[in-house]
């Protein structure tokens, strides 16, 4: 991490409960090197024992990463990093639209059958991301099931980022959203779900309108080499593992100088 990205995360950071005068014993290595320490396995796709020894010890950097996936810490960080790029770029911190999607990618060995699928549609058989992003690409909440896991399962998910979001009224999905799902996002949670379908005179690859945002994040995750492939035992460590990829992906952006951004 730059002292640049230093900069930018430092104030960003969950207060320790000890120094919130909650009791608790003081952190032992310093929350950047910890930082960095996830930031490599993320980004590198190592396991948490091969970290290099330039980093704090492995089962100290793991404690940590599982305190705050256990305490949702990192997507509370994670979420501050966004409202503050949403507020740099001219947008409200809170969004009122986005767009819906899901990626089957394949299983590590160590994944449970018990949360690992068959999907039949991608021939992959290992787990399914369901994201929500905002009209930025940035991401609003994400469920990893198992890949035989349809699309319209994406139900809770979507109950997940509406009680988040409240001022969110449109989400754009593809065509495997379509039937009970559209009326009960409109009926219980006064939600737009507008599908955004392909026609069927297209041939080749065409960019479709709005689905092409959720698709560059998936982009993103497949070049985390940690996220190439579940590697994780228990999904919700799946989960965060996205979360520390998106944080490592927007700590980057607000380090830039404004005129270099895209």
């Amino acid at each position: 991490m730059t002292d640049a990205e230093w900069a930018v995360v430092r104030p960003l950071l969950p207060v320790p409960g000890w120094m919130r005068g909650r009791g608790g014993q003081p952190e032992a290595y310093c929350h950047r090197a910890i930082l960095d320490a996830i930031r490599y396995l993320v980004d590198n796709g190592t396991k948490w024992r091969a970290l290099p020894a330039d980093f704090p010890p492995w089962d100290r950097a793991y404690a940590f990463f599982r305190r705050w996936r256990d305490h949702g810490l990192v997507k509370e960080f994670h979420d501050r990093l966004r409202a503050r790029i949403r507020e740099r770029e001219g947008r409200d911190a809170e969004p009122t639209a986005g767009v819906i999607d899901s990626q089957s990618v394949k299983a590590d060995a160590v994944v449970g059958s018990d949360s690992r699928g068959f999907d039949g549609g991608k021939l992959i058989n290992g787990r399914k991301r369901h994201v929500v992003v905002d009209t930025l690409g940035l991401l609003l909440g994400v469920m990893v099931t198992a890949a035989d896991t349809g699309d319209r399962a994406a139900q809770v998910l979507l109950e997940q980022v509406a009680d988040a979001h409240h001022r969110l009224a449109l989400i754009w999905a593809d065509g495997g959203y379509t039937g009970p799902l559209v009326e009960h996002c409109l009926a219980t949670l006064a939600l737009v779900l507008a599908i955004v379908k392909r026609s069927d005179d297209m041939r080749g690859f065409v960019v479709l309108p709005k689905r092409w945002i959720v698709e560059r994040l998936f982009a993103h995750l497949m070049r985390t080499r940690r996220l190439a492939r579940d590697y994780e035992r228990r999904t919700t460590s799946a989960e965060a593992m996205i979360y520390w990829s998106m944080t490592l992906l927007m700590t980057r952006r607000l380090a830039r100088p404004r005129s270099s951004r895209a």
